[in-house]
């Protein structure tokens, strides 16, 4: 990598599985000898783990998604500045739970048609993307009935239904199909080994 880390983002509708995948190939790679710096967003830094208490709680309506677009771009810039970056310089590999690309297809497409926007802001404060994607493919109906087992206060985004689900699926479909070459779509709706198996094989054609 030229003395440059390796960038790993994972992306997927709520539900999809993909917080236990970033999980378990930080484990796997660690146990392989490499520095991992595992994250998510929204947060990873303190500054941005205040803002995603902001976005992910609360009624539906608490934010308009313009409003949305850019605490979003804030929390990614902190993040970025203060934990991804160093990291990537110092050669560690960087598994980040959701990235810009959550932004593009929620906000951009899921929410409402602010895709211009996301991907202006991106570009001016963020400049950043993954040297891999790895998104989780999952029916909303089975990714709703996960987060739903899973609770927690942060369901902000699965109180909108599956309509919204729907369409952040189509969303992130149509983003991988745009970047083919960052983007690696694994099937969500098997055995969680099976899926890590798939996982490790992308990333380690990446690392080779």
């Amino acid at each position: 990598m030229s003395g440059r880390g390796l960038f790993i983002s994972f992306e997927g509708i709520d539900g999809s599985g993909k917080s236990t995948q970033a999980r378990l190939l930080a484990e796997a790679l660690r146990e392989a000898g490499r520095e991992v710096v595992l994250t998510r967003e929204p947060g990873g830094s303190a500054g941005a783990e205040e803002i995603r208490k902001l976005l992910l709680t609360g009624a539906g309506d608490r934010w308009s998604p313009e409003t949305e677009v850019l605490l979003f771009t804030a929390a990614r810039r902190d993040h970025l500045e203060r934990v991804i970056a160093p990291a990537l310089a110092r050669g560690a590999v960087v598994i980040c739970d959701r990235f810009a690309d959550s932004t593009r297809v929620y906000q951009g497409v899921g929410r409402a048609d602010l895709r211009p926007l996301v991907d202006g802001l991106h570009a001016m404060m963020i400049g950043q993307e993954p040297d891999l994607t790895v998104l989780i493919d999952i029916a909303p109906e089975a990714g709703l009935a996960r987060a739903a087992e899973r609770g927690g206060g942060e369901a902000r985004f699965e109180s909108f239904g599956p309509g919204l689900q729907e369409r952040l699926r189509a969303g992130f479909l149509a983003l991988a199909a745009e970047h083919p070459a960052r983007f690696v779509v694994i099937d969500g709706a098997r055995a969680i080994e099976a899926v890590a198996a798939d996982v490790a094989r992308a990333v380690e054609a990446r690392l080779a």
